[in-house]
């Protein structure tokens, strides 16, 4: 699959889980084309869509946590208005 194609596949697919969740994706366009481009190349890289932000041990049990959305995400638009990787961010939350 092209470069392009994965990427707005996945975007596609953040869209509509944020809009499940009552959340909006990062408004800033180049933050967010920076974490879509990330999600992709793990995708590509190893298979699954790991967060960007954090660092994989290579362990697939382990790492099952930090693919996205990842375990960790809701407490951090809870806590924080976004999830660490500022992919998604609770509707109204200023940047």
């Amino acid at each position: 699959m092209p470069d392009d194609e994965l990427e707005s596949e996945i975007l596609e697919w953040a869209r509509k889980y944020a809009q499940e969740q009552h959340w909006v994706l990062n408004p800033d366009h180049k933050k967010l084309d920076i974490v879509i481009r990330g999600l992709a190349r793990n995708q590509r890289k190893f298979g699954e869509r790991y967060c960007p932000c954090r660092l994989r041990t290579g362990d697939p049990a382990k790492d099952r946590d930090i693919i996205c959305p990842c375990i960790f995400h809701r407490d951090e638009v809870d806590r924080d208005g976004m999830c660490h990787c500022h992919l998604y961010f609770r509707k109204g939350n200023p940047i």
